[in-house]
């Protein structure tokens, strides 16, 4: 008997994200075979009964995965479902057979490429902070951005709640009246280019996110979209995988700059610690 986490089946079934499922869960609204499931709990898809809101998930044991590119428009929201009865961007996938869910996020006032899947693993490891996958946008700025604004903006700017951004690939588009930016970041905080934007004085004016990796928007048209190739996909996973194993490796290595640290630290009295000879 196979057993997964809970939170796990549901992205991999293609209810949420797997970050989603675990706020699901956090809320209450799950019961596996009648009981209220807690953060970590584990299933027998084979056999348990899941349900979520009272309603029984039909789970399927071989499940078919599906890779979508939404060209969003302005004025609809990155959500599944919404309470204030705002138009959604799954209203745009109305005829699509197979339901899927969101990649991230771009807020109501932005646009561009946005990506859609039904495989959790997937939509887990695009979303991940620390995988590093870029994101480039298209800014249109006012007033007029200055040097030292782009400047900031590529090395990193201090946010409204405190955080730091990382250092942005950012190049000015020279157009009449107007400061276009297009900006490469590999993060993915809330509304981070409004506010990095904020941060040094300059107000949004339009947002498009043009490509993803190696994903391009291309010619696809507002509220249209199409489904990835495999290359495409392929070349997604490469770059989070990729973003992954650098993260390791800085941590390894700062992990290791501390303990160097440590052992070299003076003991009290202003000697150093050294390592006994053999014999002593």
């Amino acid at each position: 008997m196979a057993l997964e986490r809970i939170q796990k089946v549901m992205a991999e079934q293609g209810l949420c994200s797997r970050r989603a499922a675990e706020q699901i869960i956090l809320e209450g609204r799950v019961k596996l075979n009648g009981h209220p499931v807690r953060l970590g709990d584990k299933m027998d898809v084979n056999r348990d009964v899941l349900m979520i809101d009272g309603e029984r998930i039909r789970l399927v044991k071989k499940q078919e995965y599906h890779y979508l590119m939404l060209h969003k428009p302005r004025g609809f929201v990155t959500t599944t479902s919404d309470e204030r009865g705002r138009k959604t961007v799954m209203d745009l996938l109305a005829d699509y057979p197979v339901r899927v869910f969101p990649v991230g996020r771009l807020d109501k006032d932005s646009e561009g490429l946005l990506l859609l899947t039904n495989d959790g693993g997937f939509a887990n490891l695009m979303m991940h902070p620390s995988h590093g996958v870029s994101k480039l946008y298209r800014v249109t700025v006012h007033p007029r951005a200055d040097e030292s604004q782009v400047v900031a903006l590529s090395k990193g700017v201090t946010l409204d709640d405190g955080t730091v951004t990382q250092p942005a690939v950012v190049n000015v588009v020279d157009e009449p009246g107007r400061t276009v930016l297009e900006m490469t970041i590999k993060e993915g905080k809330n509304r981070q280019i409004r506010r990095m934007c904020e941060a040094v004085g300059l107000e949004v004016v339009r947002l498009r996110r043009r490509a993803m990796g190696a994903v391009k928007l291309g010619m696809l048209q507002p509220g249209q979209y199409r489904e990835l190739t495999k290359s495409e996909v392929a070349a997604l996973r490469a770059a989070a995988q990729k973003g992954k194993a650098r993260a390791r490796t800085q941590a390894s290595q700062e992990a290791a700059a501390q303990r160097s640290a440590r052992a070299e630290r003076p003991r009290k009295g202003g000697e150093r610690r050294r390592r006994p000879v053999r014999g002593e």
